[in-house]
């Protein structure tokens, strides 16, 4: 079992700069406390995400840790020409030395993508044919493509990635229908479904990946993400999950009311006892926390735990003793137990 955060950068305040601070020095927390990678969203015009440009913000990332893999969860392609990201991709992975993760979609809001004039009704389509030729690009010396979207003759890659064949890829999985496509790229996975879900999603991915005759050693990762506060007593992180997952989830819907809709899946619940009753959040003490996570993880059949530490108005202090406590209580007795 191995342990990521996840991270949208919703707005914590009105000092941003300050924000980009207290982050990177709980990034360099993530690293010393054994985290396998730091995961960063990418949203516009929305306070769910203070970071629209992940490349930016990732290169800070890059210089601020020497093991500590990272990467953007996801890259909204759409919104990029790809020779820009094809670029953005292969310096990252160079400033890193081969610590990227690249995180691929379309992006789930039809409304951010709008406001950069795509049409959301394209966003399939124009992301299958962005994705064949960021591939091209990261593994040719030239690029020719000709399709529906983007057309390029005999272009010299001059950049180039230090990761072969390329960064591991990862994309945001919301159906069970999409597990065989997923395996069949060899694509690492975080899935927004609870964690029965989950599992029927793993199981699936499994099943799709030992058909395909691929060694089990070689399963990507598949993971399972969740708002996750560890105080010394449950009632001290359940309040400060229950305060910051109150502006967290406001930011969340932002958009949507905004323009008078409702979120178009329940992706979570609105009202904090029933997300920390279905799993979404977990808070509590390390004992709480380690239970939950564990019967969670079991249920899901995911090998990778993806934990949203810094979120709504937690403090860095308050994410700082959740990171301690998680390194020293909890992800020892869930790697030891493979749970």
């Amino acid at each position: 079992m191995k342990f990521g955060v996840f991270d949208h950068m919703d707005r914590a305040g009105p000092d941003l700069g300050r924000q980009f601070e207290d982050r990177l020095r709980l990034i360099e927390l993530y690293e010393r406390a054994g985290f396998h990678a730091y995961h960063l969203a990418e949203h516009h015009a929305t306070p769910l995400c203070m970071a629209p440009s992940p490349s930016v913000f990732l290169a800070a990332v890059a210089q601020r840790t020497k093991r500590l893999r990272f990467g953007p969860l996801v890259y909204t392609v759409n919104l990029y020409h790809p020779l820009r990201l094809i670029d953005e991709i292969c310096m990252l992975d160079q400033m890193s030395g081969g610590r990227l993760e690249l995180g691929v979609g379309r992006g789930i809001s039809p409304y951010e993508v709008g406001y950069y004039g795509v049409d959301p009704a394209t966003g399939p389509e124009r992301f299958a044919e962005a994705l064949q030729v960021l591939l091209k690009g990261l593994t040719q010396e030239r690029l020719d493509h000709r399709g529906k979207y983007f057309t390029f003759k005999d272009v010299p890659m001059e950049m180039r990635r230090v990761q072969r064949p390329h960064p591991p890829l990862w994309y945001g999985a919301n159906s069970l229908e999409s597990a065989d496509r997923l395996a069949q790229q060899a694509c690492n996975t975080v899935v927004g479904m609870k964690a029965e879900g989950v599992g029927q999603f793993s199981a699936r991915y499994r099943a799709a990946w030992k058909a395909l005759d691929r060694a089990e050693k070689d399963m990507p990762l598949i993971g399972l993400s969740r708002h996750v506060v560890v105080g010394d007593t449950d009632k001290e992180a359940q309040s400060a999950a229950k305060r910051a997952f109150a502006l967290w989830y406001d930011a969340l819907i932002h958009l949507w009311r905004a323009h008078g809709v409702g979120l178009p899946r329940q992706m979570i619940p609105a009202e904090f006892e029933a997300a920390l009753d279905g799993g979404y959040i977990v808070a509590g003490s390390p004992s709480t926390v380690r239970d939950r996570l564990k019967r969670d993880n079991e249920t899901a059949g995911i090998n990778y735990c993806l934990c949203r530490l810094a979120f709504g108005d937690l403090s860095f202090e308050e994410s700082a003793r959740s990171v301690e406590l998680l390194a020293k209580e909890v992800m020892p007795a869930l790697q030891a137990g493979n749970g």
